[in-house]
């Protein structure tokens, strides 16, 4: 996948005919394109990557700089967490259109790849591999905008500057009912290998509609599709957290779904914007979030020394974050290393704690996948959908604990409360899935976010570095782009923003 998902096909031309009615011979066009099967698998792999313009790129781990977790201190990110942003902030804009030319292409493959003469079993394949990504590009328009035009047919664009905004249940709708028919049958296999390594699979599509079901609140259906996906038997938690971030080991039995990246043709630069503090940096609140090794928070354990900080913790902590003193390029940390907030953010950068890089990284030259589905996920959402559908039983139990073990951490003590156990779950997702852009949609979905993303942030010398706002009648929804009402007007506007 790696290596033959960069041979795209960019958006499909139209038709271009003249008085004459001349057919372009330069060029394909829609009514020449659909041939064979390589056409088709150029198309779809233009649909994948689609992946790297809309809010699944390597850059979401930003999405962290929009919550307790981490900073930053200039851009897009900064103006949305001050509660500064607009309808004409320009990230709101990219995620839109990146959704939108994902769903495009989708379409254009799905109205168009029955003409094509090819194996009726590997037509199924792309067919649910693009009914699945049209799901994945369908999902932040639902969870973040709210409603958004529905189209699921090519021709639909043609008129797509006016179409009025569906509704959030009809997107909702359209999404599973992709999901259920990209999973149902053996169109998807179970897993990949060799050069289709990294293609959806039926735990792709599972996976994603347990994160979609976690997200709308149906707890018996998101933990029933969970088990789905833990029964396949295909996935299991990487042994070290550390490493599983690693570039060596991508695509490990960890990994659900990633997005592909590969040097020269797609790269991105989190090795440099996350060391240079360009993008996000971890805050304390973060950092005081990891427990000791007995499983308590620090205000509780034992083990805990507040004069030495960072020992005796939950070892995600130094996989995650960066702290002044320990080992991280080759060489010790200062404490003025990371001014922004004291830390600095290890997770999705190539470098590892006691080797010095060979020589010094530049702007676009990292290929490390960004993994959008893992394991560990899908065991917490099924202990958290299940603990909200039916209270506390021995598996949610097991299938937390399975993520603190591989950890190092102790199993949680039986006997806890619904609410108990859903605080330590809360906990959980949180540390386990710092820097992945999860934390953000978390808050929201638990409507908490008006409560924790309000108020003064510092940095770990105590010193207040900003003061963030989140304003709980109008910030649960992302504005509609002004350019996107601009050229359709049928568009209309969330509440509290102007178009």
């Amino acid at each position: 996948m790696k290596k033959y998902l960069y041979l795209f096909l960019l958006p499909l031309l139209p038709a271009c005919n003249n008085f004459l009615d001349v057919t372009p011979t330069d060029r394909f066009t829609q009514e020449t394109y659909w041939t064979t099967k390589e056409q088709a698998e150029a198309a779809l792999n233009g649909t994948y990557a689609a992946l790297y313009y809309n809010v699944y790129a390597a850059g979401s781990v930003y999405t962290d700089a929009l919550t307790p977790n981490s900073y930053q201190y200039n851009g897009d990110y900064n103006l949305i967490s001050r509660g500064l942003h607009n309808a004409a902030t320009g990230y709101f804009n990219e995620a839109w259109n990146g959704s939108y030319r994902g769903i495009g292409r989708a379409n254009n493959l799905l109205a168009n790849i029955a003409k094509v003469p090819m194996d009726a079993a590997l037509k199924d394949r792309f067919i649910a591999e693009a009914k699945f990504l049209r799901a994945l590009f369908y999902l932040p328009l639902w969870n973040n905008f709210g409603g958004a035009p529905l189209i699921t047919a090519a021709t639909d664009f043609e008129n797509q500057g006016s179409l009025p905004r569906n509704k959030p249940e009809e997107l909702l709708a359209q999404i599973l009912k992709d999901l259920d028919e990209a999973a149902a049958g053996t169109a998807l296999p179970v897993s990949y290998s060799g050069t289709d390594k990294g293609r959806a699979t039926r735990g792709a599509a599972l996976a994603l509609k347990m994160r979609v079901l976690l997200y709308a609140s149906r707890w018996e259906e998101a933990a029933a599709t969970a088990r789905q996906v833990m029964d396949l038997k295909a996935y299991t938690l990487f042994p070290n957290y550390r490493a599983l971030f690693f570039l060596e080991n991508e695509g490990n039995a960890e990994v659900i779904f990633d997005v592909q990246y590969r040097f020269p043709e797609f790269t991105h630069s989190l090795d440099i914007s996350l060391d240079q503090q360009l993008g996000s940096a971890p805050l304390p609140d973060l950092l005081n979030d990891y427990y000791g090794t007995d499983g308590k928070p620090i205000s509780e354990s034992v083990v805990y020394n507040p004069q030495r900080p960072y020992e005796n913790r939950d070892s995600r902590l130094q996989a995650t974050v960066i702290v002044p003193g320990s080992q991280f390029k080759g060489a010790t940390v200062t404490p003025i290393q990371y001014p922004s907030t004291g830390l600095g953010m290890k997770k999705y950068t190539i470098f590892k704690d006691n080797e010095k890089p060979v020589a010094a990284p530049t702007s676009n030259t990292s290929e490390l996948n960004f993994i959008l589905l893992r394991y560990a996920d899908v065991l917490l959402s099924y202990a958290e959908a299940k603990n909200e559908a039916s209270g506390p039983e021995q598996s949610v139990f097991d299938a937390i604990n399975a993520v603190r073990g591989r950890a190092g951490m102790p199993s949680l003590a039986s006997g806890l409360s619904r609410e108990q156990l859903r605080a330590e779950i809360r906990h959980e997702r949180r540390i386990e899935l710092a820097g992945e852009g999860l934390y953000y949609h978390d808050l929201r979905r638990w409507r908490k976010a008006d409560q924790l993303l309000n108020g003064e942030i510092r940095n770990l010398a105590g010193n207040r570095i900003d003061t963030r706002q989140f304003n709980a009648t109008r910030d649960y929804l992302w504005p509609i782009p002004s350019i996107a009402i601009q050229n359709n007007p049928a568009l209309t506007q969330n509440p509290g923003y102007n178009k």
